[in-house]
Formats: C-alpha cells, sequence, structure tokens
C-alpha cells in the first residue's frame, strides 16, 4: 500500500475534526439555538473546502517525491526532466479530483436526524463559551494582581536592599565561617578533568584569601552540570556555584516573608478573590521569580566585593538590624582606605599573573609525543604515491583515520575505503555519515580529538602546519596523536621541521621522487592550442567562467573547479573529467590541494593572484604544487607544464628549491582557556593577552582576527554574559566564511537564539542565479556546524538533504553559465568583447581618469 492510501482515512478523519470544530465555532456565538439547516445553509462553502484544504496539505507533506511522480505518470503526465515545484503543482491540482471526501452528507448522517444531540452540541458550546469568558475574565484580573504584586515588589526591595543585604550577609557569613574551618582544601584543577582524581591539601587558611572572590575559585569536591552547546556538561564545582546558590535559596524565603507582611489588606483580599486562595510565600515566589532572581544577582555580586576577613568578624554577633548596619557602614569606610594596599597587591599579582600566563601558554605548545607512537613520513613532490602508500596501511589497521586539509579530500577517501570493501565512516563540521561497524573514519582536520585512538592515523598535507590560521590543527594532530603509527604526509620542504618536531620518536622515513618527469613547453600557451586532457589554471571564479565558455563555444567539453564551488559539485566535475565525458579542466589553485586527475597538461592562464591583501606572483611552492598534477602513471607518461608569458622566470621558479618551513602556527588550546579562566572571565582580555604574549621559538601566532572581529558584535552584550569563557569562543572559532555579510548575520542571530534557548533561525536561500546557490549552500553549512554541536542530528539530516538539492541547482546553473556565460563591465554591466583584458570598458576606464584629474 503506497503513501497515499495509507494517509486517505487519516485525512478524513482530520476533515471531521475540523468539522465539528467548525460547529462548535459556530454554535457558540450564537445567542438562540440555531436550526441544523441554518449552519448548513451558512457554512457550505466553507465545509467543501476543509477537506480540499486538508487533503492536499496532508498529501504534499507526507506522499515522497518518487512516489508523486509514479502517480502523476498514471494520469499521463511527463514528469522525467521536471523540477520538483512543476511536480508538486501538477500533484496538488489532480488530488482535487482524487476520491473527494463528502462532508455535507457525512454531516447530514451525523446531524440532521438527530436533533437531540444538535440541541445538546449547542448547550455544550455555550456552556464552554461563558466559561472561557469567565476564564479570560479571571486571567486579566489576575495578571492586573501580578503587575501590581511585581511592581510593588520592585519597589520595595529597592527601599529596603541594605536590610535584606545585611541578612544575606550575616546568613552566609556564619556558612562561609564553618566551611573555612570543616571542609577540606583540593588541589587545584581544571574543573573539566572529571578523570582527574581530586587530591586533598588539608584545610584553608582564611589568612590566604584577601576578598570572597579569592575562595570563591576553590573547588568543593561536587560535581555539578552546566548547560554548553544546548546540553549538560558535568565539571567539578568551585565555591562561586555553592553560594551562587546559598544566596538565592535564602533570599527566595526571605524577601517574600518581608514583603508579604508590608502588603495592605486590600491587596491580600483582591489576590483572594482573583485566585480562590490566599497569598503566601509560596505564591510570591512564583510571581516574582525575576524580581526575587534580580535581587539575589545583586545580593550575590554586593557580597563579591566584599573582604574576607570582615565577614568573618561577623561570627558569633547576635544579628541585629540596628548593629549590623553601622558594622557594615564602617566595612566599607575601611575600604577606601584599603584600595590602596589593595591596588598594589593586585599589581604585584597581575606580574605574577602575566609570568604564570606566560608559562601555562608556553606549556601548552610544547610538544608531548607519545612513548609508544611510531612516526612514518612520507615526504616528497605532488602525484608521486605518497598518500596511496600511507592509506594502504591504514586500511589493513584494525582500525584508522584519515584526517584531510579538505572537506572534499576526507568525502574522497570515505568513497574510496567503502569501495574497496572497508567499512568508513565520515566526520567533518558539516556533515557526519556513519557507516555501521566502521572503525575507520575520514575526517577533516579540525575534527581530531586525542583522546580518540586508532592502531593507524593519516595526516595529510603537513605542509599545511605553517597556514597562519589553520596550522595548530596540524600541530595538535602530529603531536597528540593517539595510535600505534602515525602516518605523515608532505612536500619536501617540510621534511626539516617534521623531523626536528620529532626527533624523540620512533621516526621512520621515505622519500619519493616524481616518475614521471616534467616538460616546461618554450611556446606561450594561447587558448586555440587547448588539447585533450589539459588543466588551464586561473585565480578568479569569474575567469573559470569566462575561460570554460570560450573553450564551450570553440567545441571543448569542459570541467570547473575552483574555491568557492561545494564539494558535491567539484568532485561531480572531477568525475565527468575522469569518465571523459569532459576532455578539458578549467581550475584555480584548489587543484593544487590532493586532487588526482588524469591532466597530461597544466596551463596556468595567469602568474599572480591576489592573496586577500594584494596581488602577487606566485611562489615557487605553488607552482609546484600546481603543476605536479600534470601527467598520470600509465596515462601520460610525461607531465607537461605551458604558461602564457614570462616562460623562463615561471620555469626558474619550479626548478627552485624551496627553503624549507621556519615556523609553524600556534593558537589557544581548550587547555589555556581553562588554566586562562582562574584569572580572568572576559574574552576581550583573553585577546589583549594573546596580543602581547611572545610566542616559543619557531612558531608564529595565530592572528584570531576573525575572531576579534564576531566578537566585537557580541562584546558586553547578553550573549556574552550567558555563555562561559569556552563556550564563548567556541561560538567565534566556528569555521565559515566570516566575508559575508549575510553569513556573518546569520552567526550572530543563531548565537542570539541559543542564548535566549529558542529555535535556530533557518538559513536564507535564494536560488535565482550561481553566486545565490553558492551563497545558500555556505549558509546551509554554517547551520549544519551549529546543528552537529548541539547533537539536533534529526534536524541536520534534514539541512543536508536540502544542501543536496542546492547543490544540483550549481550544477544545472554552472551548465548554463557556460552556454550563455557573457563577458560584462564589473562597474556598469556592459557587455565587454570576448577577448578584452580588462574588467571593465573603456567608457567607465576614462570616468575613472577624468575623477582622478579632478580630485588632484
Amino acid at each position: 500500500m503506497g503513501k497515499l492510501e495509507s494517509i486517505y482515512p487519516i485525512a478524513i478523519e482530520n476533515t471531521k475534526e475540523k468539522i465539528i470544530q467548525d460547529i462548535d465555532f459556530y454554535l457558540e456565538n450564537q445567542e438562540t439555538m440555531p436550526s441544523y439547516s441554518a449552519y448548513i445553509s451558512d457554512r457550505t462553502t466553507f465545509i467543501e473546502q476543509i477537506w480540499i484544504n486538508v487533503w492536499i496539505n496532508k498529501a504534499s507533506n507526507d506522499v515522497p517525491r518518487k512516489e508523486k511522480k509514479a502517480f502523476l505518470s498514471e494520469k499521463g503526465f511527463v514528469t522525467e526532466g521536471s523540477d520538483h515545484k512543476l511536480i508538486n503543482s501538477m500533484f496538488r491540482n489532480e488530488l482535487k479530483k482524487y476520491r473527494p471526501f463528502d462532508g455535507l452528507t457525512w454531516i447530514k448522517k451525523t446531524f440532521a436526524d438527530n436533533p437531540e444531540d444538535w440541541e445538546k452540541r449547542y448547550k455544550n458550546a455555550r456552556e464552554k463559551f461563558f466559561r472561557r469568558q469567565e476564564e479570560q475574565r479571571l486571567a486579566k484580573q489576575r495578571w492586573k494582581i501580578r503587575a501590581r504584586l511585581q511592581e510593588g515588589a520592585n519597589s520595595f526591595f529597592e527601599n529596603n536592599s541594605l536590610l535584606l543585604y545585611l541578612h544575606v550577609r550575616y546568613y552566609i557569613a556564619s556558612i562561609m565561617a564553618k566551611d573555612l574551618k570543616n571542609k577540606p582544601k583540593f588541589q587545584y584543577v581544571d574543573p573539566y578533568l572529571l578523570e582527574e582524581q581530586l587530591v586533598e591539601e588539608g584545610g584553608f587558611q582564611a589568612a590566604e584569601y584577601l576578598m570572597v572572590t579569592d575562595f570563591f575559585e576553590e573547588l568543593t569536591g561536587d560535581i555539578h552540570s552546566l548547560i554548553g552547546w544546548g546540553r549538560n556538561r558535568y565539571e567539578y564545582e568551585n565555591y562561586y556555584y555553592r553560594y551562587e546558590r546559598l544566596v538565592s535559596d535564602f533570599i527566595m524565603k526571605l524577601a517574600p516573608d518581608k514583603y508579604l507582611n508590608h502588603l495592605s489588606a486590600a491587596l491580600h483580599h483582591d489576590f483572594l478573590e482573583s485566585y480562590g486562595e490566599r497569598l503566601t510565600d509560596d505564591a510570591l515566589q512564583g510571581i516574582l521569580s525575576d524580581e526575587l532572581a534580580d535581587l539575589s544577582q545583586s545580593c550575590f555580586d554586593e557580597l563579591q566585593e566584599e573582604y574576607l576577613s570582615d565577614l568573618l568578624k561577623l561570627e558569633g554577633i547576635p544579628f541585629n538590624e540596628i548593629l549590623h548596619e553601622e558594622i557594615f557602614e564602617k566595612d566599607v569606610e575601611n575600604r577606601e582606605r584599603r584600595k590602596a594596599e589593595v591596588l598594589a597587591e593586585e599589581a604585584r599579582k597581575r606580574a605574577e599573573e602575566q609570568r604564570m600566563i606566560d608559562d601555562i601558554i608556553g606549556k601548552a605548545y610544547t610538544p608531548s609525543l607519545g612513548k609508544k607512537v611510531r612516526y612514518v613520513l612520507h615526504i616528497g613532490e605532488t602525484n608521486t604515491g605518497k598518500t596511496h602508500k600511507a592509506l594502504e596501511k591504514m586500511k589493513q589497521a584494525e582500525s584508522g583515520m584519515y584526517l584531510a586539509p579538505l572537506r572534499l579530500l576526507a568525502l574522497e577517501v570515505f568513497d574510496k575505503l567503502n569501495a574497496d570493501g572497508v567499512p568508513c565512516s565520515l566526520k567533518t563540521g558539516e556533515e557526519e555519515k556513519a557507516i555501521e561497524g566502521a572503525k575507520h573514519v575520514s575526517s577533516t582536520v579540525e575534527m581530531f580529538h586525542e583522546k580518540d585512538y586508532h592502531e593507524v592515523i593519516v595526516i595529510d598535507e603537513a605542509q599545511m602546519i605553517a597556514d597562519k590560521d589553520r596550522g595548530f590543527s596540524w600541530f595538535r594532530a602530529i603531536t597528540q596523536a593517539n595510535a600505534n603509527e602515525v602516518h605523515i604526509i608532505g612536500s619536501n620542504n617540510i621534511k626539516k621541521m617534521l623531523l626536528n618536531l620529532l626527533n624523540e620518536a620512533d621516526l621512520e622515513l621515505h622519500e619519493y621522487r616524481r616518475e614521471i618527469p616534467l616538460e616546461v613547453e618554450q611556446r606561450e600557451f594561447g587558448l586555440k592550442y587547448t588539447k585533450k586532457g589539459d588543466a588551464l589554471i586561473c585565480f578568479s571564479r569569474r575567469q573559470v567562467l569566462e575561460t570554460a565558455s570560450r573553450l564551450k563555444e570553440s567545441g571543448h567539453n569542459v570541467s570547473m573547479i575552483y574555491g568557492s564551488m561545494p564539494p558535491e559539485n567539484r568532485k561531480r566535475q572531477i568525475e565527468l573529467f575522469n569518465r571523459g565525458e569532459t576532455s578539458v579542466v578549467v581550475a584555480t589553485d584548489a587543484i593544487g590541494m590532493g586532487l588526482n586527475l588524469p591532466i597530461r597538461r597544466i596551463v596556468f592562464l595567469e602568474n599572480e593572484k591576489f592573496d586577500g591583501t594584494r596581488r602577487r606572483r606566485l611562489t615557487s611552492q605553488e607552482i609546484k604544487q600546481i603543476a605536479g598534477r600534470a601527467g598520470r602513471k600509465g596515462i601520460y607518461d610525461t607531465g607537461k607544464v605551458a604558461f602564457t608569458a614570462e616562460i623562463k622566470i615561471m620555469n626558474k621558479l619550479l626548478e627552485q628549491v624551496d627553503e624549507p618551513v621556519q615556523t609553524f602556527t600556534i593558537a589557544p588550546t581548550s587547555a589555556v582557556f581553562e588554566r586562562f579562566q582562574k584569572y580572568y572571565r572576559n574574552l576581550g582580555t583573553f585577546f589583549e593577552m594573546w596580543e602581547r604574549f611572545e610566542p616559543p621559538k619557531g612558531t608564529k601566532k595565530a592572528s584570531l582576527s576573525e575572531e576579534r572581529e564576531l566578537y566585537e558584535l557580541i562584546r558586553d552584550t547578553e550573549i556574552e554574559a550567558r555563555f562561559s569563557l569556552m563556550d564563548l569562543y567556541g561560538f567565534l572559532h566556528i569555521p565559515f566564511s566570516a566575508k559575508e555579510p549575510s553569513l556573518i548575520r546569520q552567526w550572530l542571530e543563531t548565537v542570539e537564539a541559543i542564548a535566549e534557548n529558542s529555535d535556530l533561525p533557518e538559513p536564507i536561500i535564494k536560488t535565482r542565479n550561481l553566486e545565490e546557490l553558492e551563497l545558500s549552500y555556505k549558509a546551509i553549512g554554517l547551520h549544519l556546524l551549529f546543528l552537529y554541536r548541539m547533537g539536533k542530528r534529526t534536524e541536520a539530516v534534514y539541512w543536508e538533504r536540502i544542501r543536496e538539492e542546492i547543490s544540483d541547482g550549481v550544477h544545472d546553473q554552472l551548465k548554463d553559465e557556460m552556454l550563455n556565460y557573457q563577458k560584462k563591465c564589473k562597474r556598469c554591466g556592459k557587455r565587454l568583447p570576448d577577448d578584452s583584458r580588462f574588467q571593465i570598458c573603456d567608457a567607465c576606464y576614462h570616468r575613472g581618469i577624468r575623477k582622478t584629474h579632478r580630485f588632484n
């Protein structure tokens, strides 16, 4: 039985329910009982429409696309090649005629011959109507009383804040004195390290703590839960949380009792009349939850300003409001006198703290190699079989992990291992594919976790350790790999650094040389010389599209690859070339990172690229990385390389021996943040400290520029206040295209939603052109990053499906762009000649010159 058949009876029952609801609504609004025929006369059109609405919506949402197409095919419609919108439209139209349910006949059978039931339904409807009106009246009255109570509470708490705080102060002082005398002191560990057994250091010495907050940093020995990333996490509790809870519980009992005695008899009477019960402390706790929380926080904040010694002096002094107010006022006066001493002490502490922070951060970047780990280095040029050799070793292992620089490469290895009969799961920030029984995983390098054990770990493109933003992920994976054997794949220029980094480890080195030689053509390349097996390299999506269009016009079948293209589309374009369905590839330098294609010749259409800051000539390593893709054993025994200009200069760079990588990039770790929290709780302070920190020799700091820019959006907001420092930095560090304003806006709205514990905003999807499709793909990717971090896998599966549809749209749009691409002026949009070397027309160029002369 198909889905359409199974939901048909459900739709009928839903329709009946809606008709009954309509009858009740109709009857309850009539002062005198209308006849059954009057109802039918008034509501016939609406009743007939109910079935259509219910049935079409139910079937449209529940019937899968495949069954819709089969249904339409039976009706004589051609669905092949139709998009999902057209299929849905045709399906909805045909449903209107499919086995209509006659609601009027059903009503007649139910009510026409049962006047007693009709009268009974009318009476029930009117009773519910009057009852609801009375409930609404009482609700309004209760709301007004709640507002009076809340307004009065705000005024009462403000006028009596000192008195209430004196009670809190005395109560907390007595508990703190007992804790200092009777509770054990524990050796400090990072609270999240629950695997660490707490070690007692004896008792507390009150003289060691100047402020109450100093004592709050100590661990209680208990474990508590905190909410982060939408889930509970457990850690060791410190006294900050214990006393925050104690103050809250005390205020919840004290303040309502004081306020209750202050209220007028009239307000008590009004409450009794509206609620049907007397106003009590418990009732006030519920009504004034926000006001009591604010009062509790205010008292707790004031408590943290206290000197510990001032509180301990209260022990043994019976509570008297006048006496304790005098004591408190003297203590406040003494605070000013002691400020100078405190400032001097803080300066000393800051100097000591700086030393400790330097020590803590420095230690975080000292390699901690596993003593039993065996390292195997695969060093050599591009396209020499390094990765294949390492993966073969991993496939033979009981369990393994492959760490890639790109999601596309992780996906490629995932497909390869499963095709070879080795069950392998996929894990990237944006997607997770769990294969049943798999003990191997293919992942992006940022997903590495040092606690996860694998017999063999393969780390690809190790020269990325020098990358200013991502390099630390490679350093962490290399030095903290939890495995029997770690295979590291890298270019020649990383060899020296890896040997130094791993000099105390059990090490095996394999060096690779190209079996297929590279040959530089001495003739300057032109598009008319393009042949089968060529890969033409340029450095912008615009030029990729333009070049592909021109080649298509001249009779070539073309694949395209560029950085912002979704990985699924890159994979599809690669497969077309591998199968011979396209004969030429037009690509950006994205082709240089691990993509193995049967390329006869690499052609550099440009010798310069824009690196995000300036336009510069390609480096020797960049040329080698790309040119090395030429040649394929058994297909092309010589790899050809061609340039459009400066052949001698580019050939020299290709043959140049690269300078060894001298430094690698470091970035903040969770351990650094946990230690940092002992001293500060403000992320802005951390960024300032990171700026001052001098990295160890042989390292350079990640700039954290994108994280800082995002932080400025939430600095001093409720978002910052509601998250722990670790969680907040986790949000800032989510990998997405932070140069896209719409994605920054999406990131901010999502973080706000998490802070408010509300539903995550859905990504904005636009599909009018290629740019919008690719941006929509990125927006869904960002949404998936949040969903996977928060464990919302069911929602993630849905959005992965939507992303696949967007990817299909990109594929179709690429075909259209290739056929209809027009070179246009980037300023005015006027069409340019296909052979124009410039991105703007002559008119815009001359207007720009005139403006320059006018200002000069």
